[in-house]
């Protein structure tokens, strides 16, 4: 699966030039300019890794980092500041981010970090189990008793969001901004979807073990 990048950076050339390199590389990279926005996204949507800047209009990015991994995601931070003192790396790193770089940088240093983060999240995440189902994202199957099944990519990248979110309600509308990015998509198009995954991780889908619905909100996936 394309890696979905979250760029937060207030200076527009940079920003531009930055997500100009990392889609040269195949990523595909939203770029919010203020602290504000960068909240609003992430409320909104999903992503692989973000790369935030610490000096941003509206709210900072350390503001953004503390709520951010307060609401319980766990998705990779790198963050980007202009700052050399070792308080403000420490209280990054403190609050969360799992990797700093000090502007300015150089471009290869700075591709290798983000591979490096992006290969690590996508390694603790891309197999796992669910009661006796073993799923392969990065195969788009899943296995029971040597069984396998294929998965679709929109069902492998759901998989993936309820497995990040396990224990937790996804709501549909969550979904539809991670996954299809699309406003002309409807609800009953993640039902469709969650019923189909249904019928190849559980045992009967009619009286589901693991893929919940809560009723009127979206879905939960208990491990």
């Amino acid at each position: 699966m394309t890696a979905r990048i979250l760029l937060v950076e207030d200076d527009r050339s940079l920003g531009h030039g930055i997500v100009k390199n990392l889609e040269h590389e195949g990523y595909i990279v939203t770029l919010a300019t203020d602290g504000t926005d960068a909240a609003r996204v992430l409320a909104t949507e999903e992503f692989d890794l973000v790369i935030l800047d610490l000096m941003l209009p509206g709210r900072s990015g350390l503001d953004v980092l503390r709520e951010f991994r307060a609401s319980g995601d766990t998705t990779p931070v790198l963050i980007l500041t202009a700052k050399d003192s070792e308080d403000d790396k420490v209280l990054g790193l403190e609050l969360g981010a799992d990797d700093y770089m000090t502007k300015p940088f150089g471009l290869r240093e700075f591709l290798a970090r983000v591979r490096l983060r992006l290969r690590a999240s996508s390694a603790h995440a891309a197999s796992f189990r669910i009661g006796d189902v073993d799923i392969d994202l990065e195969a788009y199957e899943l296995s029971r008793d040597g069984d396998r099944q294929a998965l679709s990519e929109k069902e492998a990248s759901m998989l993936a969001l309820l497995w990040r979110e396990r224990g937790k309600v996804v709501r549909r509308e969550r979904f539809l901004a991670a996954i299809w990015g699309m406003r002309f998509v409807t609800s009953r198009t993640i039902d469709t979807h969650v019923f189909n995954l249904r019928k190849k991780l559980e045992l009967d889908p009619r009286n589901p073990q693991h893929l919940m619905t809560v009723h009127g909100i979206g879905y939960r996936l208990d491990v």
